[in-house]
């Protein structure tokens, strides 16, 4: 196979599976390790993938789309290192603690796994997180009002004042994506005021960042990364990326691999 037919066929690869790894590249094409990193190198310079610690990920445009309509709570299979970062920041909750849960994939994860020992409280706009924390005995829950999205979550005018009169030990966020040069990005304005607000109100900031989400660019810019106090990821995050992080003071904190189901 020509080294331009292994490209096509690794950006087929990406297009499909939605990454791939030097391992991948190696297996499937019979060449080196030194080679599947030179192949990602090549079709990353001229702008065609964005590679990662172990492999890469496929280019995303800036608009992009929405998934499919559903919930947060619909979690067929969890991704790898979604839980881990869910877990690692669970280590980071302590006793006492007034926390601001995302409404996000991630921080649902957080709340399912919130430990019956420790005692907290936790601010939301997700109708959703607020569902799954109501059993726990050990979570009082404050639930961010306003006129609600078809995703059970609030983000309005309303939201964004009661915010405001609120303060966190401690705000776990995400965005659609975050790079160095556009920080935190989204496609709605309306989550614009609100996250800012949320970080407004809190001590401290930790941002919550699978290696999908990194390196890329959404249509609307929240805030510079400097906002976060941390950023926590996982294992294959790009170097380059992480070193942007830390040079703009954003501490980086790598989630350690874990299978889904695991306790603290």
């Amino acid at each position: 196979m020509f080294i331009e037919e292994r490209h096509r066929a690794i950006l087929d690869w990406l297009q499909e599976k939605g990454s791939i790894t030097t391992g991948d590249i190696q297996v499937q094409f019979g060449v080196s390790y030194d080679s599947a990193k030179r192949d990602l190198r090549l079709l990353e310079e001229k702008g065609l993938l964005k590679r990662t610690h172990g492999g890469a990920l496929p280019m995303h445009q800036v608009a992009l789309g929405r998934p499919a309509k559903n919930t947060i709570r619909d979690i067929s299979s969890v991704k790898e290192n979604y839980f881990a970062i869910a877990m690692k920041a669970v280590s980071m909750i302590n006793q006492n603690d007034v926390i601001f849960l995302a409404s996000a994939t991630v921080g649902y994860l957080i709340a399912q796994n919130i430990p019956d020992h420790i005692k907290v409280r936790v601010v939301t706009n997700s109708i959703v997180i607020a569902e799954e924390l109501r059993a726990k005995e050990n979570v009082k829950v404050i639930l961010i009002g306003g006129e609600m999205n078809d995703r059970g979550n609030c983000y309005d005018a309303f939201a964004i004042e009661m915010v405001r009169r609120l303060r966190f030990d401690k705000c776990f966020i995400t965005s659609a994506f975050v790079s160095a040069e556009f920080g935190l990005s989204v496609q709605v304005s309306s989550h614009v005021g609100f996250m800012n607000a949320v970080m407004d109100s809190a001590k401290q900031t930790i941002g919550l960042f699978p290696t999908e989400k990194i390196g890329f660019d959404s249509i609307i810019s929240i805030c510079p990364v400097e906002r976060m106090n941390i950023m926590i990821t996982d294992w294959d995050a790009a170097e380059e990326d992480l070193k942007q992080f830390d040079e703009k003071g954003v501490e980086i904190v790598i989630a350690e691999k874990q299978a889904a189901g695991s306790e603290l």
